[in-house]
């Protein structure tokens, strides 16, 4: 079969072996990998802690420039940029960044869909910004490719607050092959 060197990138690699079988096979040819010198020893990383500060009960941020400063400072050519929201009222999201208005409509469409007073059981007064926390979903996955994100033309990585304003979190995690040294 083909050996590591036959592919573009490590996770190319991986994907290839992932194929092959199971997590003991994935994690074997890990070690094996590093201990021969391939791809594996030049694997860049890095986890940051963005600290984030909302002014109104619902908004989305664009937070991607912030992101693209993890994934600069990473090191990583080629891997897969993690953004987690660790809080139950807050999400992240992918979309249109070029025009203001989109995030409007996002906020007022999930507004309309959930109603901040529609009759929940839950007694803080949040029901609504916990379930469109998790209509939206508290991560993204984007690629790296030439140590940047390898986001559509329009696209941008939004934090969306559901019960602000607030200080928040937003936990970003670069994974990937590097030319540096880890």
């Amino acid at each position: 079969g083909k050996g590591w060197s036959d592919y573009a990138s490590c996770f190319e690699y991986f994907s290839y072996v992932r194929q092959r079988g199971s997590f003991e096979y994935i994690f074997g040819e890990a070690t094996r990998l590093i201990d021969s010198g391939g791809p594996l020893d030049k694997i860049g990383q890095l986890m940051v802690t963005l600290a984030i500060e909302t002014g109104s009960r619902t908004e989305l941020l664009d937070i991607t420039s912030q992101v693209q400063q993890a994934v600069s400072q990473s090191g990583v050519e080629s891997g897969i940029c993690l953004v987690w929201v660790p809080h139950t009222t807050a999400a992240v999201t992918v979309n249109e960044s070029y025009d203001p208005d989109v995030a409007r409509d996002i906020c007022n469409t999930l507004s309309r869909v959930v109603p901040a007073a529609a009759g929940y059981d839950h007694a803080e007064g949040n029901a609504d910004a916990h379930v469109k926390a998790s209509l939206i979903g508290p991560s993204v996955q984007v690629p790296v490719k030439n140590r940047r994100l390898a986001l559509g033309q329009w696209q941008g990585i939004f934090f969306c607050e559901f019960d602000g304003p607030r200080r928040r979190r937003v936990e970003v995690s670069v994974l990937g092959s590097s030319t540096q040294s880890s």
